[in-house]
């Protein structure tokens, strides 16, 4: 029986680890960085500065070229950051095969002024025909253990039962053990939501506060990206599962996160914009913060700890301030 021929669009850490880690599960993988001249030393190279213990092994096709990564491809990946998401899928549309029969997003993110999840952008750009073949990708996995065979659980998600079972057995490893959950609302929000407060924490750490401190922000941070998803249509305990909690514990205490990276430097004084530019990474946060600030003004749901991000990312304000100013908050019930 033919292994199934996958496209992997992204050519970064985790697009690189997902094409690696199917490859190693028997399937032909193919990955398209869409900068040429980083797509032709990614393919002489065969390794990523970020991901030391991982060697892309050769039969991976690696190209620039849209057109020869999809050709043919049953299943596609997208794995790039959420701010070339939209602009990526109007480039595959027109050239995605007859028999492409699974679609999956594995991004991270809202899409700014649309507020957009991924699942929904491509609901929007693809023929009506796929939008039943949609599933996402989420959880606690970070590629620099992923790509090590670092025993990790995610979610995959989709409105299709047999879609996600598909997307579940795709992916699914003893040590990449993948778990699905009807609620595509939640399991994407989650994924988005968690790299605020993984900024707000890393900032924690920058002012050298305590572990008091970190929990009281990842626990209050739980509530609040949960009073927010429930809003938008998802259900609450999405958020106590793997798209929830287990993302945001991995994403505000681990080493590897970027978003927890960011907000330790703007702790430690440095500004936003030197931060950024030190990570030489995507950080996710930076977009997601932005969207969710005037989502969630827009709907008029409470987020304190989000609006003290955005304070501190596009106003300026001083990681001191907003944590005093956090604290100073009236007195409520924990259940409010």
């Amino acid at each position: 029986m033919m292994k199934e021929r996958i496209a992997i669009l992204g050519g970064g850490c985790w697009g690189v680890t997902l094409a690696c880690h199917l490859y190693k599960k028997g399937y032909n993988s193919y990955i398209w960085e869409y900068d040429s001249d980083k797509a032709k030393l990614l393919d002489k190279k065969r390794r990523l500065v970020f991901l030391p213990g991982l060697e892309i092994p050769k039969k991976i096709f690696i190209s620039y070229e849209l057109s020869k990564i999809l050709k043919g491809k049953s299943v596609v990946i997208f794995a790039l950051p959420a701010k070339f998401f939209r602009s990526t899928v109007r480039k595959v549309a027109p050239l995605l095969d007859q028999n492409t029969k699974l679609i999956i997003s594995a991004t991270k993110g809202l899409e700014n002024i649309t507020f957009k999840r991924m699942s929904e952008i491509l609901e929007e750009e693809l023929p009506k025909r796929l939008h039943a073949r949609i599933a996402v990708l989420s959880g606690p996995s970070h590629a620099e253990e992923v790509s090590v065979g670092i025993p990790t659980a995610v979610i995959v998600s989709a409105k299709n039962t047999k879609i996600a079972l598909a997307a579940q057995k795709l992916f699914f490893k003893p040590t990449f053990r993948v778990y699905t959950n009807p609620d595509i609302i939640g399991v994407e929000l989650g994924g988005a939501l968690k790299n605020i407060y993984a900024i707000a924490c890393g900032v924690s750490d920058g002012l050298g506060l305590g572990d008091n401190t970190k929990a009281a922000l990842v626990t209050r941070s739980l509530a609040e990206m949960s009073r927010f998803g429930v809003e938008l249509g998802a259900q609450l305990s999405t958020f106590f599962g793997l798209a929830g909690i287990g993302d945001l514990v991995v994403t505000c205490f681990s080493h590897w996160s970027r978003n927890r990276a960011l907000g330790e430097k703007i702790g430690q004084g440095e500004t936003v914009e030197h931060a950024a530019k030190e990570i030489k990474m995507t950080v996710e946060g930076l977009e997601t913060t932005k969207a969710i600030h005037f989502l969630s003004r827009k709907m008029q749901i409470e987020m304190p700890i989000a609006n003290e991000v955005y304070s501190l990312l596009y106003e300026n304000k001083k990681p001191q301030q907003a944590m005093q100013d956090l604290l100073m908050r009236k007195a409520k019930s924990e259940l409010q």
